[in-house]
């Protein structure tokens, strides 16, 4: 699947949120989530609250998307990179598995940040969300499927379960009983820190939607 460079407006709008959301993380980070403001996120990033409002629709928002920034488009991009003649289900859970687990120092630090409020993990999870639209596209490429066809809804279907066993997986590895000092510990202040294996959970939570997968793979062939 090819996509088109950006052209300027989008480069514009794409290093708007960036500034925004790198900022925001950064404030939380020095003063503690609670104490940042919106106000102070959008002057941080040099435009104005109104402006902070057409990317973000709270500060909860632009500091988890410090993490998960780009993240959806990412998978769709890892399924499309995928050669052909590979197996559309094992494409999809090797893509998810990737980008939610090779993470650096600075967003595992950030998600200890994120996991001590329960409205950043909320936020967090929500964000799987945003999984759907760019791989809905992908898989309806290989399927054969026109975006948009209510006679055909398979791409949709899949991709918007892919999203929801993501987000059970994640929020199963938040809330492990592995999961040191668990939320509400005494002593941790609902501190939660994620331990387990991330890709174990996501991969059990997608194996259930390997059949499908291979049967609109079947009738992409037929």
């Amino acid at each position: 699947m090819t996509t088109p460079p950006p052209g300027l407006r989008e480069r514009k709008k794409q290093a708007t949120r960036e500034a925004l959301r790198e900022a925001a993380l950064r404030l939380a980070v020095q003063h503690g989530p609670d104490d940042v403001r919106v106000e102070d996120i959008a002057e941080a990033a040099g435009v104005s609250p109104r402006t902070y409002n057409n990317y973000f629709a709270s500060r909860e928002q632009a500091i988890v998307s410090a993490v998960t920034a780009d993240r959806e488009v990412r998978v769709a991009a890892a399924v499309a990179a995928r050669p052909a003649g590979v197996r559309l289900a094992d494409a999809v859970t090797e893509a998810v598995v990737e980008q939610y687990t090779n993470t650096g120092e600075r967003e595992h630090e950030a998600l200890l940040l994120i996991t001590a409020r329960t409205a950043l993990r909320d936020a967090f999870l929500d964000a799987t969300a945003g999984i759907e639209p760019p791989l809905t596209a992908v898989i309806a490429e290989r399927i054969g499927e026109r975006i948009g066809d209510a006679a055909a809804p398979t791409a949709r279907v899949l991709a918007a379960s892919v999203a929801a066993a993501v987000r059970i997986a994640v929020d199963g590895w938040l809330r492990s009983p592995e999961t040191a000092g668990g939320a509400g510990s005494p002593g941790t202040g609902g501190l939660v820190v994620p331990s387990g294996s991330l890709s174990d959970r996501l991969r059990a939570a997608l194996a259930p939607l390997a059949p499908a997968f291979d049967a609109a793979e079947r009738g992409a062939r037929q």
